[in-house]
Formats: structure tokens, sequence, C-alpha cells
């Protein structure tokens, strides 16, 4: 890419825009689908509690390290580590992961989100109006074999989503993302409110806001613990370059560990709003509220038939989910977009419609692993498509993504800490501790790998030592990959990227 091209680079119009953006990116079904569930699991305002600490030391330094990367380089990460590495170091073949992980994650985020769309109708229709719990049951199963419907929602998805990135980043992305965000934290607000005073949802409340030290003592606290932090670090999808590309459209007005600490309390207080309309409505009717992945599509919806005026509570809660999804896979299109234009040199037009078309077919395999290939299992029995590519993408790219990130912004054969601090410190605001470089280069790292591995044990161990060593054997091949990518001093008397001016 040329200096002419690099420097006409698009910018947000304001600050707000890009906190909102970014917020959106971060803030998915993670935030309102699995934080409430998981709240449930393990223990109320206890998980809370950990969750927030890990959110502070882990979650945080990766996404300033992200956002550092993109604005010094202002370049997506299909480029940036070429432009800001020494020349002679391996750090290039790092950004397959980001490309690769953008791709994979939308091939089932878009199924998903339109099953918010889905439901988000049929509520507005009244599908759900007077139906028993077998019937909502049957009627999500019902969603999942029927490829055609699954498929119509999935394209839609796309072309929303596609269509937004198409008029750029102020005009598209920037407009319609605060428009939704907006929407989504009032709608949110109004659900919350009419949840918390339904009548016997008081014992939710307590059961949210207190520390139940019985559920930790029987789910056991390192488990507790490790739950935590592991949606820390999930919930701001950190990890495959989608934070990493807002840094590139920003300016030098603001320090980034300020910039970092708004978007983390705007995805926080989402997700902890999301704990309002679910808990205390679940305990209200006397649903439980820790039923897992079910709790959205089947456990939530019977909890609507029973509410006066449930049909419209029900559609303003999955108008809800939808714009937290929409907003996700808008920031993460952008992304893909990004990429396109920086490796290729393509249009912004060239890119959307390429990347449209890809994208569509690229996510017909995830619908039609419900309908047309259920008896493909590939993680063992009752997975799908889905599990796959979420566990390529959770389990994998984004720690070692982060990993990478981390190891690239504090390594000396990387860009190194002082570079990346004074990018990260560079205008008003809060500033990232010179202090953490110790906890940066050494602590930090040795965290991400601990939930690296230990995601692969808690998804295999249970199937036996003759699944579980195979699957640790790959695990461990994939971080000597980010670790060797990372090794070796460069040329840093050559191309140094550390001055990027």
């Amino acid at each position: 890419m040329s200096e002419n091209q690099t420097n006409a680079r698009e910018n947000f119009s304001s600050r707000l825009g890009f906190i909102l953006v970014s917020a959106g990116c971060a803030i998915g079904i993670g935030n309102v689908w699995k934080f409430p569930y998981l709240c449930g699991q393990y223990g109320g305002a206890a998980f809370i509690l950990i969750y927030l600490v890990f959110l502070l030391i882990l979650g945080i330094p990766v996404m300033i390290c992200e956002f550092s990367i993109g604005r010094a380089a202002r370049q997506s990460a299909a480029t940036a580590f070429e432009k800001l590495a020494p020349a002679g170091t391996r750090w290039h073949r790092l950004k397959y992961i980001s490309i690769f992980g953008c791709y994979l994650l939308m091939m089932y985020y878009t199924t998903v989100c339109g099953w918010m769309m889905d439901y988000t109708y049929k509520h507005i229709r009244g599908t759900f109006s007077g139906a028993d719990a077998e019937m909502i049951s049957a009627d999500f199963s019902g969603l999942l074999g029927n490829f055609g419907e699954m498929a119509l929602w999935t394209v839609i998805v796309c072309l929303i989503g596609f269509l937004i990135c198409y008029f750029g980043v102020q005009k598209g992305v920037e407009r319609v993302t605060k428009y939704m965000m907006i929407a989504l934290l009032f709608l949110m607000v109004v659900l919350a409110a009419h949840s918390v005073f339904l009548e016997g949802a008081g014992r939710g409340i307590r059961y949210y806001l207190i520390p139940n030290l019985e559920t930790i003592r029987s789910k056991g606290i390192g488990n507790v613990i490790f739950a935590a932090m592991s949606q820390a670090f999930f919930t701001l999808s950190i990890g495959i370059g989608a934070m990493l590309i807002f840094g590139t459209y920003i300016g030098k007005e603001r320090s980034l560990a300020g910039e970092a600490v708004t978007i983390t309390a705007l995805d926080t207080f989402v997700a902890l709003m999301a704990g309002f309309i679910v808990i205390p409505a679940c305990f209200a009717f006397g649903v439980d509220p820790g039923a897992g992945p079910k709790l959205i599509f089947i456990t939530i919806p019977n909890l609507f038939t029973k509410m006066a005026g449930g049909r419209i509570w029900g559609a303003l809660f999955f108008v809800f989910l939808t714009f937290a999804a929409l907003s996700t896979v808008v920031a993460v299109f952008e992304n893909i977009i990004a990429f396109d234009m920086d490796l290729f040199g393509w249009s912004r037009k060239k890119s959307v419609l390429i990347s449209a078309f890809l994208l569509i077919f690229l996510s017909l395999p995830c619908v039609a692993g419900y309908s047309l290939w259920p008896s493909f299992q590939p993680l063992g029995e009752g997975t799908s498509v889905l599990d796959l590519e979420d566990f390529i993408v959770s389990n994998n790219l984004l720690p070692l993504g982060s990993l990478a990130f981390v190891l690239f912004c504090t390594r000396k054969n990387g860009w190194g800490w002082d570079a990346f601090i004074r990018e990260a410190d560079t205008g008003k605001g809060l500033k990232f501790p010179k202090k953490m470089r110790l906890y940066m280069q050494y602590i930090l790292p040795l965290i991400i790998i601990a939930i690296y591995l230990k995601g692969y044990w808690d998804l295999f161990s249970p199937r036996g030592t003759h699944v579980l060593i195979p699957w640790m054997i790959a695990a461990s091949v994939f971080l000597f990959f980010v670790l060797f990518c990372s090794a070796g001093a460069g040329n840093t008397e050559g191309k140094s990227g550390r001055d990027c001016r």
C-alpha cells in the first residue's frame, strides 16, 4: 500500500463514534446469552466480582495492545505486522490468525444472528402466544432442521451487514452502529426495569447481587475462577484483530488506555444489565437461571408466555439481542473488508461485493450442519458444524491471537515495549502504567496460555485419555507455531518498524 493510500484512510467523525462502534464489536451474544446463565451456574455476584477483576488485568491490556498496533500501523492486521516488525522476523505469519479468525467467526455468527431475527419476527407475529413448553422446544428444533428458513435469515444478516459497510466508516459503520447501540441501551434499560419489578423478582435480585458461597463450594473455587477468567477474556472480541481495525480509524488526541476502559465499561454494563433482565424474571416464574445455552431460545420464550404482554416484551428482548449480534457482525465485516483493501489494494466496493459472496457461501455449512448433515458430529455426540467452527475460533484463534499481540508489543524482536507504551500513552487521558512491563512480558502470556490449554482439557478430558492426548498434542503444535513466529532477533539495523510517522 502506498503512503498516499495510508494517509487517505478514513477516520471516525467523533470519539463517541469510535467508542460506540468498538463497544458494539465487543458487545455480542456472549454478553446477553452466556453471561446470565454463567452467573446462574457459578454463584451470582461472586462470579461477577471475579469476572470484573479479570476484565481489569486480562481483557483491557490485550485490547490496548490491539488498539496500539492498529493506530501505529494505520493498517489492518493483514499488513500491520509487516509495517511495525523489524526486518527478518516471522511476525507477519501470525496475520493469518486474524484473517481466518474473522472469516470463521462470521461463518457461524451470522447463523446465530439469523436465529435472533427469526425469533424477533415470531414474537411480533405472536407465534408463541399461548404455546406450551413442548411447543416452544419443538419450534426451535424445527428451525434448526429447516435449511431454507435458516439459510434465508443468514443471507439477510450478511446482506444487511455488508450493505452498512458499503457506505464506508463514517456514513455506514459509524452512523448505523451508533443508532443501534443507542437503541440497544434504551431497550436494555426498559427490559431490565420491567424485569426487576415483576412479582417475586426480589429473590432473583438478591441471588444476582449477593455472593452465593454455597454455590462456589459446590462448583469448586477453581472452576468458578476459571469460568470468570474465560468469560472476561472472550467477552471483548480480542485476539483476531476485530478491535485492531478500529485503532486504524482514530487519531492521537486520546490515550488508548482510557478508551479501552470506557469500551470495557460499556461492555460490562450491557452484560450486567442482561443479568437484570434474565435472572429476576427467571425467579419470578420459577425458571432455572443456570439452564445453559438453551436459556435464550427455549427457556426465555417459555418465560414470556407467562407474562402479561409477553408478546411485546418477547419481541423487544429479541430486538435487543439482534442489535447486540448485528453490531458485532458489522464490526467484523468491516475488518474483513479492510483485510482485502490492505492486502490486495481493492476498492471498498470491490471488497464488499467479493466478501459478501464469500461469506454467504461459507456460512452455508453451519446452516446445513443441523438439517442436511445431522450425522456429522465432529467433536463428539451432539455436536455440529457450528460447534467445530466455534471451537476453532474460541478455543484456538482468540487466545493464540491475543498471545501474539501481547508478545509482539513486549518482545525486543517485535514492535517492542518502548514503541508500544509510547503509542498507547499518546494523547490526553488515562495512561497505561509503565510498571506493568514485567506483568505484560511474562505473567499475562502465561495466563493466556493457561486459558488456552485448560479449554482443551475441559472439552476433551471427560472422553478419556485416548481422546485427550491427541488433542493436547494438536494444541501444543498450534501454540508452538505462535511461539516460533515470535522467536528470532530480526534485523534491527534494517527496517525497525518502531517509528511510524
